[in-house]
């Protein structure tokens, strides 16, 4: 999950598919960029040609796509690597260099996050479960941004909850319609919302965070600090512009783009780029971790959102992307 847009979501808030049963894992390390020990879980798969490599989205997200802003059991990656099993697909999924590090000088970098992505991949090439496959790399909202930055050391690319912009301008999608949601008067969210640019402008240029007036509500107080806080700042500052749009429509290998229609997080852009040649896919009735949502989207804030985010909840019906692996050879 993204720290940027679940935090900008979350902090701010005043017959469909089951989960298949989920098989035997194996356990395994492999070194990371830098040579940084990664620890990880494969998968076995089945007859489809293709195998899975797996990236979580930001912040203290695992290889089960746990994370600690998550107050309920949630392992949707655990869920959907259970369910590309379903389809044949084999998978490695694997911990962010930030699970269980105590260092204060841990390097995550966008440079180390996307050389995670690539040593992945090339420890799955090695596995006796993916031999004679090829590759597919899984990413899942942040994880699916920096996958972009991969995906052309892969066979095929499924993108899954992109963020459908930059992710400057998905932050201040997102606060703007938490305070429009919570009816904040225009006095107040015109506060916020210039606190919040001026402080992305002082992150991007490398300046001391603002100090925020009293008419800015916590949340965003908070969340501009954990964006500034300076083991996080020069990964925040490398991709705050980056447009996900330039990197997928230069992509010379197949892949899709996989919404969730409830999702409040990342969601499907108005517009899309006339050059991507890629598959475009919205689920109906489904969120961020494309689990079933029934209620309305423009009723749920972070808060009521993660609620369906948990182990309790089904996938949605995810056979329009079971369609889209079919076609993969």
């Amino acid at each position: 999950m993204s720290r940027f847009t679940f935090l900008a979501a979350l902090l701010v808030a005043p017959l469909l598919a089951q989960v298949p049963s989920v098989g035997q894992d194996r356990a395994l390390t492999f070194p990371g960029f830098n040579g940084l020990s990664l620890s990880g879980s494969v998968k076995a798969g089945g007859a489809h040609s293709y195998f899975a490599v797996m990236v979580a989205g930001s912040g203290p997200s695992d290889r089960d796509w746990s994370n600690p802003y998550i107050n309920l059991p949630s392992h949707g990656g655990r869920d959907m690597a259970a369910w590309l099993q379903a389809q044949g697909l084999g998978s490695l999924r694997y911990d962010k260099r930030v699970i269980g590090s105590k260092d204060p000088k841990l390097d995550i970098s966008l440079d180390a996050q996307v050389g995670d992505i690539k040593a992945a991949m090339q420890a799955a090439r090695n596995l006796p479960e993916a031999k004679g496959k090829k590759l597919l790399l899984v990413g899942h909202s942040e994880g699916a941004l920096l996958s972009l930055l991969a995906a052309g050391e892969a066979d095929a690319a499924l993108l899954l909850a992109l963020p459908g912009m930059s992710m400057r301008r998905v932050i201040l999608a997102q606060v703007k319609a938490q305070l429009d949601g919570a009816q904040a008067p225009e006095a107040v969210s015109k506060e916020n919302m210039t606190f919040l640019a001026a402080s992305l402008d002082a992150i991007r240029a490398d300046k001391p965070l603002l100090q925020p007036g009293d008419g800015v509500a916590p949340g965003v107080a908070r969340l501009v600090t954990i964006l500034g806080a300076p083991i996080t700042r020069g990964f925040i500052r490398d991709t705050l512009d980056l447009d996900p749009w330039v990197m997928a429509q230069r992509l010379s290998v197949p892949c899709a783009v996989v919404w969730g229609d409830r999702d409040i997080q990342t969601w499907k852009p108005d517009a899309l780029s006339p050059d991507f040649k890629g598959t475009v896919i919205q689920i109906p009735e489904a969120n961020h971790l494309l689990k079933r949502e029934t209620r309305d989207k423009a009723a749920l804030d972070g808060a009521t959102a993660m609620a369906a985010y948990g182990d309790s909840t089904p996938l949605a019906d995810l056979s329009p992307v079971a369609a889209w692996l079919k076609t993969l050879h």
